[in-house]
């Protein structure tokens, strides 16, 4: 009996902390509040199952399945549309505790593509199925499939008719972007990842960024940390971001540091912008964009953290905010 105890890492031994990001570039003033809600509620869903002693991998996938339900994001329902008018969708999760991921892309008429690919990590010897192969896989599943249409919002596919006009520029729209993430650290040392996103506005069919690739949208190792990335997917890609940032934390700088480092990288290296979540293995966190905005919020010691401008960082404590927000 002992021995169990002691073998046990031990609920509590480790502070659990979560971090969730709702998309790095412009957020339009009207839908401020509704970013800042998603991201809040998100994070108190993942901190109620880290505090219940819940995995950091149940965490992530729970809160970005949140963010995905919420049209406010550019995941799930909310997607952006690709030139056909449809949605196409990718996502990774990935599990610190082994290195092991799972990841879709180019999904269509499932509502959580994050749940997909967990069902890759584990109920398969893969990594990342795409399209056709991916939508088999998940009837096979079980999992159900939904009309293509209850993805799209109003606002999605005005989007996609305005830049369907023979003078206009997609490429304004994708400083606009709502990749959703989270990362976060459970109470016996282990972390996680998860990413998902309907990738760019009026994007061919068939384009893949950088959120299903691993090292690029997201990553998580517990000998380091884990991180989950949002913006410019091919800049993100050339410099695999996710991983990079990983790799200045091994050479002994803070996740903060490592963030502002990795982004400025991409932003000389190859003109891109974006913004990264990051957790690392002793529980230090950080929240960074080089975009004008990124919705983040974090729960650590009971305490929520969030913020959508460069500098903000609001703060309220975990209980009072469950009750305020209806949990």
């Amino acid at each position: 009996m002992c021995l169990c105890i002691y073998n046990w890492k031990g609920f509590g031994s480790m502070k659990p902390v979560i971090v969730v990001h709702g998309g790095a570039g412009r957020i339009f003033k009207e839908r401020e509040d509704g970013s800042r809600s998603g991201v809040i509620r998100a994070a108190l869903k993942g901190y109620s199952i880290l505090k219940q002693g819940g995995s950091a991998l149940d965490a992530v996938e729970q809160a970005v399945t949140l963010m995905e339900d919420d049209p406010h994001f550019n995941a799930g329902c909310g997607s952006v549309l690709n030139q056909k008018g449809e949605v196409e969708m990718d996502a990774i999760i990935m599990d610190g505790k082994n290195l092991a991921s799972g990841a879709v892309s180019a999904v269509k008429c499932i509502a959580n593509p994050i749940k997909l690919a967990r069902l890759v990590m584990e109920k398969t010897e893969h990594m990342l199925l795409t399209d056709y192969g991916a939508q088999c896989f998940a009837k096979a599943m079980g999992v159900p499939e939904i009309p293509g249409e209850k993805l799209i919002t109003e606002r999605s596919r005005e989007r996609w008719i305005k830049n369907l006009e023979p003078d206009s520029n997609p490429h304004a729209f994708q400083t606009d972007l709502g990749t959703v993430g989270a990362v976060a650290i459970d109470s016996e040392g282990n972390v996680a990842c998860a990413t998902s996103t309907g990738g760019l506005t009026n994007k061919l069919v068939g384009r893949v960024g950088d959120t299903a690739c691993i090292g690029s949208g997201g990553y998580a190792d517990n000998h380091v940390g884990a991180t989950s990335t949002t913006g410019h997917g091919e800049s993100i890609m050339k410099v695999v971001l996710a991983r990079l940032i990983l790799y200045h934390m091994e050479q002994g700088l803070s996740p903060e540091e490592a963030s502002d480092t990795a982004l400025n990288c991409m932003k000389t290296r190859v003109g891109g912008l974006g913004g990264v979540i990051v957790v690392s293995s002793s529980g230090d966190w950080a929240a960074r964009f080089s975009t004008k905005q990124m919705s983040w919020a974090t729960v650590k010691d009971d305490q929520l953290y969030y913020g959508i401008y460069t500098g903000e960082r609001l703060t309220k404590s975990f209980e009072e905010t469950l009750t305020s927000e209806g949990f």
